[in-house]
């Protein structure tokens, strides 16, 4: 069997869509919508009775999904006996990644990674083909992030889920619980080399689209670069935050033209619009035209 090489690049992701297994009604309304990614729920909007007529389902509405050239992703359940026929039932060409919830630490991640390499064989599929995103929610996933995060090459993403953090703590979901875990989360992904997704607050929270905004601006000011949502009206505030604006990509541009023309008269530092500019501005110019390439390309 083929291995997929460990240095794939990243995917460009901003919004990763809920869509429950459960609900023909939501499957149709996710392919209208611009989300970059649509993840199939199996676990928290699918309740235990339904749990195998959801597992049923999932093969088709990731293939359909796929057709459409939408990229898919499933939520797996724990703990282990549902975690394994989820995982019989979404390892196939069509799904990128199963988001892994309550990850407690690396182990489990890599153990995860020995099914999914069982299961690749089995479906005659590239082994790797499947990545993982690990979702930590608990305290003792909080202190093993960063190995929660290094853990295996499959890890393409690592997010903290607000609701059940909550409970594992004993704490409110509010921004001065969520922070701490949150900036550890983005530092843990971006040591790892893989992608800090989410945002401080709840997923939960979908009314309030002007508040969901000021949440995901200041997410990207952090360092993240996409989230969860499970309402539709959250999609475009996603893919438009997690972008860089027209105006930052200008001023970009024109900072990285300035360092370019004064390294050529021998100066790596100067004045630009009434602020210092060294490398490490210009590093972060370079990495806003970058996104907006990327994002662009899509």
């Amino acid at each position: 069997m083929r291995i997929l090489p460990s240095n794939q690049p990243l995917p460009v992701w901003r919004s990763i869509l809920f869509v429950p297994a459960v609900s023909d009604r939501f499957v149709e309304s996710a392919l209208k919508q611009a989300a970059d990614v649509l993840q199939i729920d199996l676990e928290d909007s699918v309740g235990p009775d339904q749990k195998e007529f959801a597992r049923a389902r999932v093969a088709a509405i990731a293939d359909r999904f796929a057709l459409a050239g939408r990229q898919v992703t499933v939520r797996v359940n724990r703990p282990w006996r549902l975690l394994v026929r989820d995982l019989e039932a979404v390892v196939r060409p069509s799904v990128l990644a199963v988001a892994l919830p309550k990850v407690p630490d690396a182990a489990f991640v890599q153990s995860v990674s020995e099914v999914l390499d069982e299961l690749e064989h089995e479906n005659r599929m590239v082994r790797g083909h499947t990545r993982i995103i690990a979702m930590v929610e608990d305290a003792q996933g909080l202190a093993a992030m960063n190995e929660i995060a290094a853990a295996h090459q499959r890890v393409i993403g690592l997010i903290v889920g607000a609701e059940d953090l909550a409970v594992s703590l004993q704490m409110s979901v509010d921004d001065d619980g969520l922070y701490v875990p949150n900036v550890m989360a983005v530092a843990a992904a971006r040591r790892a080399g893989v992608l800090p997704i989410g945002f401080i607050g709840s997923v939960a929270d979908f009314k309030d689209q002007d508040r969901f905004r000021a949440r995901i601006r200041r997410a990207r000011k952090l360092g993240f670069e996409s989230a969860f949502c499970v309402h539709p009206s959250q999609v475009p505030i996603l893919n438009e935050e997690f972008a860089p604006s027209a105006a930052e990509v200008a001023h970009a541009e024109a900072v990285i033209a300035a360092y370019e023309a004064q390294m050529s008269s021998g100066k790596a530092a100067f004045s630009f619009n009434g602020r210092m500019v060294d490398l490490p501005v210009v590093d972060q110019a370079r990495q806003i035209v970058r996104r907006h390439q990327a994002v662009q390309a899509k």
